[in-house]
This record gives C-alpha cells, structure tokens and sequence, in this order.
C-alpha cells in the first residue's frame, strides 16, 4: 500500500488532499482497516471522523493540523492521556499502533507505545481513539459539581507529578502578548476600530499583568488547557460504580495555573453558588488551590478573549474558517472585542 505525497502548496492546503480514501488508506496501514464507512466529526482545528472498522468496532481517528504542533508535543500530549489513563483518571486515550504494518507501507511511528502516524513527509499525522458517549454535565446540580471538582482535583494530582517539556505555558506573556502582536502584524483589526481596540487591549494587559504579579507564584501544573464543557462527557452514574465525567481533546495541554482549568466550569443560574462552592470544596479534596489563585479568573478569561481572536485570525486561510465564522474579521466584531476588553479591565479592576 502506497500512501503517496498528500500535496503541495502552502497552508490553504492543509487538509485539501484528506480524502476519504487517504483517510482509509492511512488508518489500514496504522493497524486499524475500515470497512469504508466515515463521519466526519465536529473539529476546526483538526480533522476528526468516526470511523467503523472491519471488525465491527468503532474509532475516532484523528489527523491534526499540519505544522501546529512537533512530533515531540504530541507526543506529550498522548503520554499525558496515557498516564492519567493508568491512574483511572477517565480520559479518551490513544490507541497503540502497529509497527509493521506501518513500516510496511511507509508510516513513521512516535511514542512508547506507538500512539502517532506521521505520513507525508510529516505533513500529516494520525491518532486513533476509541470511540466514547456522553452528554455534557449539568454544572447547576451541585453533586455534579462536586464530582467534577473531584474529577479535576485528580486530573491535576496526575498534572502535578512533572512538566511538560516541550509543550506550551499559559503565562500573560504567552497568551496575551504574543496574540496582541499577532492580530496587529496580520493587519486583523479593521482601520476604524484600531486604535480603541488597541487602547482597550493595552489596559487590559496591564491589569492582567498586575494581576498575576498580586496572585504571586502559582504552582504551574499540566492542565487540560481547553476544559470547557464540550470537551468532558458525563455519562449516567451506574450500579458498578461507573458513570460520572471523562475528558477529551487533550489537543491544549499545556502547563499552566490550576483555574485555568476550573473557571470554565463555573456554573450559572439559580444553584451557581452552592455549584461553585461544591466543585472547589470537591477540588481541594485531590489538590491545594487558595484564594490567591481565584483571583487569576477575570485575567485568564481575558487572555482567552485575545488568544481566540488571534487564533481565528491565524486559521482565516482555511476555507472551514470563514464559513463557520462570518462575523469574524467585520468592524462590528471589533467594535464589541473593545466593549469586552473595557469591560474585563472593569472587573479586573473591581476584583483587585
């Protein structure tokens, strides 16, 4: 079997030659045949689909996004999973691949075991999972609060054992700056809109800057990095015990401070309160968190406003991109990211 070059071309193509076939091709030769039938799942950043097999099973494979993340972040990545995987910490872990059938055809492996297929010349690379259910959790009902606080708190007992290497760390610098910089390099913002979003961006750093320097030093911990509710399925508890949250998309691991993968679990409506409280009482069950450390929530939600506009501005050349966000880009949307940028330096101002 012969997977051939996928394409030539610069970053518009980066997924254009994923055809089904390659899709099938690349699995067969990683160690799991398909029987030919395909979903594609729901994934920007990544090209995602399930995947029914010959035998009958199901998996989700997994090609990311060429020249996003090295070999050895990946490689992180999956060995992060795998080891909170050994600690029954449920996570949707990589599946071990096959050497000699990926010899055979041409496919480089990473990872003990081998959970990466990296094809074209390093273009491409795949990861197989197996295939998990789920709904997301109820954050309102202050045992499932709980339970998530206690799912976290393990989650990062297991994050805390050592660092990442290679992958990134969340810091203002990082997420703040670095995204300034790049939506003003690219010419993202429009030229109306400029200058306030400018000013309005620039305060706001400087807040969250102070704000990080009054918090101290935060143990920085592997995290999630991305742990919003779309990213844990809750599954209905059962008599066996099972049941309960499961991660998923480690694809933003990174080292960081423990809320960033708490604030955005926050409940809302009428239980918020009690809910919150449940989930960090549940938290410090596995792992210390002090009250310093709360007050990083206003300042990491900002971070995560300008790393999100940087980031669709970096994607815009992917044709996915200005489909699925049209507004992105329009005087109106900046208009309104200055209006929230004024309005996180507020409450950052008002917390501290």
């Amino acid at each position: 079997m012969s997977l051939g070059p996928a394409r030539a071309g610069g970053p518009a193509g980066d997924f254009a030659a994923l055809t089904p076939d390659r899709v099938l091709d690349a699995l067969g030769a990683a160690g799991w045949p398909a029987d030919g039938r395909l979903l594609q799942l729901n994934s920007y950043e990544n090209r995602v689909y399930q995947v029914f097999l010959d035998d009958g099973r199901a998996v989700v494979a997994k090609f990311y996004r060429p020249r996003r993340w090295s070999d050895a972040q990946i490689a992180e990545e999956h060995a992060f999973a795998l080891e909170l995987a050994a600690a029954d910490v449920p996570v949707a872990a990589p599946l071990a691949l096959d050497p000699a059938r990926a010899s055979a055809a041409g496919l480089r492996l990473v990872g003990e075991p081998p959970t990466l297929a990296v094809l074209d010349g390093g273009e491409l690379r795949l990861a197989v999972y197996a295939r998990h259910a789920g709904r997301a959790p109820e954050l309102d009902d202050p045992a499932t609060a709980a339970w998530l606080g206690r799912f976290i708190g393990r989650l990062h007992a297991v994050g805390a054992r050592r660092p990442f290497v290679h992958r990134r760390t969340l810091t203002p610098a990082t997420w703040g700056e670095s995204a300034r910089e790049r939506l003003l390099a690219a010419d993202a913002v429009t030229a109306g809109e400029r200058a306030a979003w400018q000013a309005a961006c620039d305060a706001a750093l400087q807040r969250v800057h102070a704000a990080f320097a009054t918090a101290g030093a935060q143990r920085l911990l592997r995290l999630h990095g991305d742990c919003h509710l779309g990213n844990i399925l809750w599954r209905e508890p059962a008599a066996d015990g099972g049941g309960g949250p499961q991660v998923v998309d480690l694809d933003d691991a990174c080292n960081g401070p423990a809320v960033q993968d708490l604030w955005m679990l926050q409940p809302e409506g009428p239980r918020a309160a009690a809910s919150w409280a449940a989930l960090l009482e549940g938290y410090r069950l596995f792992m210390p968190l002090d009250a310093r450390a709360l007050t990083l929530i206003e300042p990491l939600r900002t971070l995560r406003m300008l790393h999100y506009s940087a980031w669709l501005a970096q994607r815009w050349h992917d044709p996915a991109f200005p489909a699925a966000f049209p507004w992105f880009g329009t005087p109106a949307y900046w208009s309104e990211q200055t209006t929230q940028l004024r309005e996180q330096t507020e409450a950052m101002a008002e917390a501290g």
